[in-house]
């Protein structure tokens, strides 16, 4: 069931038959651009009403936010004000005695269908201003997609970017020996909650990503017969090939729209790059070089491609027009770049660089200019971005050769391990849900 969102008022909110104006721009904000970024102190009590559902609505929220490495949620369970009604304006010195700047209070009411209500508020506990006010309908069964939709409104309003709580990841979980690894679909929140499995482990799977436009994911499957690279709809679990192909096919990731499917096909040693229209099924080869060219990653806008290519002697980066036209090289830093994914936003090519022994998550501008390492360690592959732009998704793998997904800010300076504990591997991000 999707859920509603209400907005209560723009200017301002009426409570308890007093109206407390919301003011034009926040007194309180993140400065995500900033050189260095100090945690911003928030309290996220446990909402009223619900049962146990309000705690732990705001628990979710506070990890969502503390992960973020944006905020700092306050212990504030010994606060004298319990906040029971959210119509009722908060005591504030109880509340600036905590340190918190920010405060998070909402109340869960549950209908007689058993319908989930929640209400909540962000106030700046200084200024005793409202900062932001909303209503979300849904089942009971939906309760953590609210806590999401929660902590996206507050990110949003604090920092002045998109959320990205409200979304999915895709990701290849793997378990067992390293020699005889056992490679299944999986898909979760996230935040690692409601993982998945999405195959049975019978055959290899690699590379999952997702349409941008859709709840659709395409991956490959690697089986002794060979190589093939699916479909699959999330909505109703519907499985599909793209077609046969003369080799093995592999690399497969969505345009923009949502209507093709880029992917590398390698024959006799060598890979070309393909595009298939997904709605007739007819593919093209774009490019013919005798070198491996794979990785292909559309531009948001849907007019370029980027994808690495050792035709220099060493994988590289290059970026071409969608017809194969227009080649050029864009990274020129040394070692080998590898796996180059564009942005949703459309200013960075995230991309995997090996140089010294060691492996880095780094973006660069399209034209290959700001070349930033993010990352540096035994093994760090495979970045997929949030829907923000802000944030990157990776595995990474240590001598032990299990690997684990982490996170990293273009920053580079948030950087920590996600919160799923399993192993995995090949993440890929979905697209803020409906």
């Amino acid at each position: 069931m999707r859920l509603k969102a209400l907005v209560l008022m723009a200017a301002a909110v009426l409570m308890g038959g007093a109206a407390f104006v919301t003011p034009a721009a926040a007194q309180i904000e993140v400065d995500i651009n900033a050189g260095a970024v100090k945690p911003l102190p928030i309290a996220v009590p446990a909402f009223s009403g619900g049962g146990t559902r309000g705690a732990d609505i705001a628990t979710v929220i506070t990890g969502n936010l503390e992960r973020s490495g944006l905020f700092q949620p306050l212990n504030v369970t010994g606060v004298a004000d319990k906040l029971a009604d959210v119509n009722v304006q908060p005591r504030f010195p109880d509340w600036q005695a905590t340190g918190a700047q920010a405060l998070i209070n909402g109340q869960v009411t549950v209908g007689p269908d058993g319908g989930l209500r929640v209400d909540f508020r962000l106030w700046d506990v200084f200024s005793q201003q409202q900062l932001l006010g909303l209503q979300f309908s849904s089942t009971p069964d939906n309760w953590r997609r609210v806590a999401h939709k929660i902590s996206d409104a507050v990110y949003e309003r604090l920092t002045g970017e998109k959320g990205y709580f409200d979304t999915r990841v895709a990701f290849v979980a793997e378990s067992g020996p390293k020699l005889n690894r056992i490679k299944r679909l999986a898909i979760m929140d996230q935040d690692g909650a409601n993982p998945q499995y999405l195959t049975d482990g019978s055959y290899i799977v690699m590379t999952p990503r997702f349409s941008s436009t859709s709840q659709e994911l395409t991956y490959m499957a690697l089986r002794p017969t060979g190589s093939s690279i699916y479909l699959l709809n999330l909505e109703t679990s519907r499985q599909e090939t793209v077609g046969k192909f003369p080799g093995m096919v592999f690399a497969p990731r969505f345009s923009p729209d949502g209507g093709k499917v880029a992917f590398s096909v390698e024959k006799g040693g060598n890979s070309d790059i393909y595009v298939m229209d997904l709605r007739s099924r007819n593919s093209t080869r774009i490019t013919t070089d005798p070198a491996i060219d794979t990785s292909p990653s559309f531009s948001p806008d849907g007019t370029k491609i980027a994808f690495n290519s050792d035709r220099g002697g060493q994988a590289q980066i290059y970026v071409m027009n969608t017809d194969g036209s227009g080649v050029r090289r864009i990274s020129y830093g040394g070692g080998r770049y590898t796996t180059p994914v564009w942005s949703p936003r459309g200013d960075f090519i995230a991309f995997t660089k090996q140089t010294g022994g060691q492996f880095h998550i780094g973006v660069m501008r399209p034209d290959g200019s700001d070349e930033r390492l993010l990352t540096t360690s035994y093994l760090d592959e495979g970045p997929t971005w949030a829907p923000n732009g802000r944030v990157l998704m990776f595995f990474r793998e240590g001598s032990s050769g299990n690997p684990r997904l982490w996170t990293v800010d273009i920053t580079g300076r948030i950087l920590r391990p996600a919160a799923y504990t399993g192993s995995g591997s090949d993440p890929a991000w979905s697209p803020l849900l409906d």
